[in-house]
């Protein structure tokens, strides 16, 4: 990348970092955790104030402190019967007010005046009724770690289990398991893959289309989750977005080299009701730069925006109503005269051009029945399309012969629902139903390779896809958490999942168990069964037969079947310290493979940018992931914060020939090591120096190496099918360094931050993959993206 034309084009930015309300303001509420009632009359404090700083909650939970200084602060909040809570290092700014969501737990035993040491809660996810393999992060751990890219999968990539070294995408690969087995939520309902240039059937891509700056706290969970999650084989993504301010209004721009210039607004929709909005917009920074005649360091310019909002209508007599939504496009166009060495994604050969598209529309309502139950419903509909098209500059003498022609609509209605009810301080119940119609609309016609039945001496057009139908899918959950003495916890439901096109239909049991044995230490088991749908494109191959009709000949697939078995264990040596290790196994079968004996195993796919193309597939295969991981972090307080996770593991399978192999993703390890340090810079607390750092190395991914002869005779690239996985890649190393500066306004209510992501700082050459080169005639290296610096600035007012 040309990094100084890149600087100076965002020199100017850099100005208003000048000496220029040093103060800022709390609001919130706090309910019960189990019941989501408002309580009243729970006492808020700031603790390290001086003079101290403290207010109480009003008959609807909510709480407003003022003039609460700029920078980090821990908020006490207390509750009679309720265990108290504390909420460490709150990153407090000039140019914007605080907003905090507190839910409480009842005390276990409520006689008298109960008193319970304050405890942090960082390491607790937001769904209360999921306690093992979860995790709770928020925006400012996606904003914080070096080499992050502002993408909340990139920010899951450190946590352990979890393998993502594909500098490229963002697929994350959970425990050993295809991408394609992740589940994403939003608001609490499934959604389609929330990210730019993504494809059908698919669950990451290049750039993320969700905004961090819109989220509020939410869960990564990595296997044996509670009932209420189906459809998925390896984790879930449990996204929930934040509100607005509900008294004034703020806005905020930003620029950066991955996620664009922004520009953001919140406030108050209707204080009558205590209603708010916030919405974002985000236009590709490299399209504008392009626009300008800047030179930003690739041929293919990606052009992609994305628009988010979240508005909370207020509370009413009919419950509480908000209306979200995400939408968002994207495009790039390859043009093989163009391409460069370096180019993961596209053919020397070929002019290819695609372009994405996502978009998501929901209805949320809350009710509240009484001061123990309430009701959850949810109604969204979302579309997903693709449109790819691709010329063939060698067929026609370089002239461009068009050879794919690809378009892909899905559209999707869902209703979600559900009841919780807390019996008493001990027992918690929640039951539930999700019920979806898929339309999908599909076309797929090539000539790449097809036979000259018409003698033109051209290659005839043959349709591998078209359907144009509905698919009908439900799923039902009951669970309940109850607190068999005050250091043991049982969680135990169960999910129903049903397809209509097969008219497939599965139970699967879940529990886990949380027992802390001793003050700082906890032990968990769990257990879940899981199954999920195959990816819809996979039912609608087509092959031809000698009569020269059509059959999809993979349309009564089933589903795939996986057991999860974790046993953990947590110790936390002091409040900001905390040890964890987990270790699991996954039995995986009724894979797809073929029906003739061959290695080929739908588990594979997400391995790269193709999706396989297999006909006759049958529900036959195997396989298995086992292994061990180790989390050692400390929490930001007294400015810093790090975090080492080491996943150690085995991801094996079978195709229908019979033979154990490794996965595409059986990399044995991933090491990351994370540390940042924020720095005060003079006395009056208002401006601060960051420093964070991230070196990760991870075992290389399994590869099927290249039939050279074959190829060249094919002249295109042919695999050694016997031979799968049998090779590796070179072990992956990346270390990034991270510079920041955050500057809080003496005057007015304004806060600036600004940081460079120096990314692949030694310029480490990882592999992504061998391949077979048509115009050379021999097999070549093509490596992942070397040291590239991101950069951001915000301000915020």
């Amino acid at each position: 990348m040309n990094t100084k034309t890149l600087f100076l084009f965002l020199l100017p930015l850099l100005l208003p970092f000048v000496l220029q309300s040093q103060t800022s303001t709390f609001r919130g509420t706090v309910i019960d955790r189990q019941s989501e009632t408002p309580l009243i009359g729970a006492t808020i404090r700031v603790l390290d104030t001086d003079p101290p700083i403290g207010g109480i909650t009003d008959a609807d939970g909510v709480f407003t402190l003022q003039n609460v200084p700029v920078g980090r602060r821990t908020l006490l909040v207390t509750y009679l019967g309720y265990e108290n809570q504390t909420v460490p290092n709150i990153l407090v700014t000039a140019g914007k007010d605080v907003q905090l969501d507190i839910r409480l737990e009842e005390s276990f035993n409520r006689i008298g005046q109960v008193v319970v040491t304050a405890k942090v809660d960082k390491d607790k996810p937001v769904n209360d009724l999921a306690t093992i393999s979860a995790r709770q992060f928020n925006t400012e751990e996606v904003m914080r770690y070096s080499g992050g890219r502002n993408d909340v999968a990139k920010l899951v990539a450190n946590f352990a289990g979890v393998a993502a070294n594909n500098d490229a995408r963002n697929d994350i690969v959970i425990r050993g398991n295809s991408p394609t087995g992740v589940l994403w939520r939003i608001e609490g309902i499934p959604v389609p893959n929330p990210n730019h240039f993504s494809t059908l059937g698919t669950t990451g891509g290049p750039v993320s289309a969700l905004n961090p700056n819109l989220i509020a706290n939410s869960d990564f969970l990595t296997g044996a989750f509670p009932a209420e999650y189906g459809n998925a084989l390896a984790g879930v993504f449990d996204i929930n977005l934040r509100t607005g301010n509900k008294e004034r209004f703020e806005f905020m721009g930003q620029l950066g080299a991955f996620s664009g210039l922004e520009a953001l607004a919140e406030g108050p929709l209707n204080k009558k009701n205590d209603g708010s909005f916030v919405i974002a917009y985000r236009h590709s920074f490299a399209e504008l730069a392009d626009a300008a005649g800047l030179n930003i360091g690739t041929n293919a310019t990606p052009r992609y925006k994305d628009l988010t909002f979240n508005a909370d209508l207020g509370n009413g007599k009919a419950g509480k109503f908000s209306l979200f939504g995400i939408g968002a496009y994207s495009a790039i166009d390859f043009l093989g005269a163009e391409i460069d060495t370096t180019d993961l994604f596209a053919n020397p050969n070929e002019n290819a051009y695609n372009i994405s598209k996502f978009g998501v529309l929901g209805l949320k309502h809350n009710i509240l029945l009484n001061d123990r139950s309430y009701v959850r419903t949810i109604f969204s509909a979302s579309y997903s399309g693709n449109i790819y098209t691709a010329d063939d500059l060698v067929i026609d003498n370089g002239n461009p012969f068009q050879i794919w022609d690809v378009e892909d609509n899905n559209t999707t209605y869902r209703l979600s629902s559900y009841y919780n009810l807390k019996v008493n301080n001990r027992l918690t119940l929640r039951t539930g139903l999700l019920v979806q119609q898929q339309q999908l609309d599909t076309r797929v016609d090539t000539r790449d390779n097809t036979p000259d039945l018409d003698d033109d001496n051209m290659p005839d057009w043959f349709t591998e896809r078209d359907f144009d139908g509905w698919f009908h899918q439900s799923e039902a959950f009951a669970q309940a958490q109850y607190r068999l003495t005050e250091q043991l916890t049982l969680n135990a439901g169960l999910h129903t999942l049903y397809f209509g096109k097969t008219e497939d239909f599965a139970v699967e049991p879940r529990t886990a168990l949380n027992w802390q044995f001793a003050p700082k230490h906890t032990l968990s088991f769990g257990y879940g069964l899981h199954h999920q749908t195959q990816p819809l494109p996979v039912f609608l191959f087509r092959e031809r037969q000698d009569d020269g009709s059509f059959v999809e000949t993979n349309s009564d697939l089933g589903f795939t079947r996986n057991q999860h078995f974790v046993l953990g264990y947590d110790f936390k040596p002091a409040a900001d310290w905390r040890v964890k290790a987990e270790a699991y196994y996954q039995s995986l079968s009724d894979v797809p493979v073929e029906s003739i004996a061959s290695s080929f195993s739908l588990l594979n796919t997400g391995a790269d940018f193709i999706f396989p193309e297999k006909n006759n597939l049958v529900n036959k295969g195997t396989g298995a992931n086992i292994g061990a991981e180790l989390t050692l972090e400390k929490f930001f307080s007294k400015g810093y914060y790090g975090l080492v996770t080491l996943s150690v593991f085995d991801s094996k399978y079978k195709g229908s020939d019979g033979i154990e192999r490794s996965t595409a993703f059986d990399g044995g390890y991933v090491l990351n090591v994370l540390m940042g340090k924020e720095f005060r810079l003079g006395n009056s607390g208002r401006r601060f120096l960051t420093f964070d750092t991230k070196l990760t190395t991870a075992g290389g991914r399994p590869y099927t190496p290249v039939n050279l002869a074959a190829s060249q005779a094919a002249g295109e690239e042919v695999l050694y099918d016997e031979r799968a996985f049998s090779e590796r890649l070179d072990n992956y190393f990346r270390w990034d360094v991270k510079i920041g500066f955050r500057l809080n306004s003496a005057t007015r209510k304004r806060s600036q931050t600004f940081f460079l992501d120096f990314q692949n700082v030694t310029n480490h050459a990882n592999i992504f993959a061998m391949r077979y080169n048509e115009v050379k005639g021999n097999v070549g290296r093509i490596d992942q993206i070397g040291f590239f610096p991101d950069i951001l600035y915000r301000i915020e007012f």
